[in-house]
């Protein structure tokens, strides 16, 4: 179920707990090394860390089946510096659509981060949620009622879990595939298809730590599967509907650029450049007019659907694209109809 969440590397962790193995220790598996060590720590969520990557020895991330020996040296590493174990609730409004004893399923706006983490300690969605409602589970990245996130500047729909079990079950149908996830992008470029499926591992990018990279052959990071379908074309720029069957971490973004149609104005992967169209000084400057009104990744999560934990109904939610993007549709609508017209 772990691979539900955000992928994570060395550069985005903090240390919460070192020990060097003595000289006489016998080879050991690295979950009940650190059982010996960590005080109150279940071996299902040392076992979860170790799975994570969240476990290092010798500064190398380890296999649930590794055993440690004499002089080396374990480090657990999570996303989020020590102290903010103690998350600090904040009144932050919540776009709330649906919620019950079970869940809560809300409309996250753009701009919002969803957990603290490095830069972000306060003002995030979980601040919000914790004040809420207290006594959120937690996952083994220690986030109150997450199962799965979306980017700081995506917009769209996220499922909450408000109990221990209903963490357990919906962490596993996102694991097992179940859930219905629909996105609306705008992406640069025109397509010669109607329809279409990318497929790809996604990983840290080997020259830039802050993207994701896409590794056709499956050496490196976890598969990765996008369809997509056109809504509407702008000849230079073009809305999709996309339906994942996995969520790795930036996991449209990374594979739109890999088949040369990166989102539109998305600055981490490029998007914010002019990539398509004329090399007339008026129409770059609509561009610039459409970054304006759109100053973030052209990014929604559309539609949501699961299985309810207890009810076991399923549960099909469907927001409105927000309007920032509405705009920025609006505009490329009225400048195709303009191209026509000449």
């Amino acid at each position: 179920m772990q691979e539900n969440f955000e992928e994570i590397t060395n550069d985005d962790l903090y240390e919460h707990f070192s020990f060097r193995a003595s000289a006489g220790q016998e080879p050991l598996r690295v979950d009940k090394f650190l059982m010996n060590f960590i005080e109150n720590a279940t071996r299902n969520k040392i076992q979860q860390a170790v799975k994570a990557g969240n476990v290092l020895v010798n500064e190398k991330v380890v296999k649930p089946n590794y055993k440690v020996k004499s002089g080396d040296q374990v480090r657990v590493v999570l996303a989020h510096p020590p102290h903010e174990n103690l998350l600090v609730a904040e009144d932050i409004p919540l776009d709330i659509l649906f919620e019950d004893e079970e869940v809560i399923v809300l409309n996250k706006p753009a701009g919002l981060v969803v957990h603290p983490g490095h830069g972000n300690y306060s003002g995030t969605l979980v601040n919000g949620l914790i004040h809420h409602i207290e006594n959120l589970p937690t996952n083994s990245n220690e986030r109150p009622g997450l199962v799965h996130r979306i980017d700081k500047d995506t917009s769209g729909l996220l499922v909450v879990a408000k109990t221990e079990y209903a963490m357990a079950n919906l962490a596993n149908q996102f694991f097992e595939r179940t859930t219905e996830r629909l996105y609306y992008a705008l992406v640069w470029g025109n397509f010669e298809e109607e329809e279409g499926t990318i497929e790809g591992h996604i990983g840290r990018s080997f020259k830039n730590r802050l993207q994701m990279d896409v590794f056709p052959e499956g050496d490196f990071g976890k598969p990765a599967v996008t369809h997509y379908k056109v809504v509407e074309r702008f000849n230079y720029v073009t809305l999709v509907e996309c339906k994942l069957e996995t969520g790795r971490t930036h996991q449209i973004r990374a594979h739109f650029k890999h088949i040369g149609h990166t989102l539109f104005n998305d600055e981490r992967y490029g998007g914010n450049l002019v990539l398509k169209g004329t090399t007339f000084s008026k129409y770059k400057q609509f561009v610039e007019n459409c970054f304006a009104v759109l100053p973030r990744q052209a990014l929604h999560a559309k539609t949501l659907g699961f299985m309810h934990p207890t009810k076991k109904d399923f549960l099909r939610f469907d927001s409105e694209i927000p309007e920032d993007m509405q705009l920025c549709l609006e505009k490329w609508r009225n400048y195709t109809l303009y191209q026509k017209e000449e």
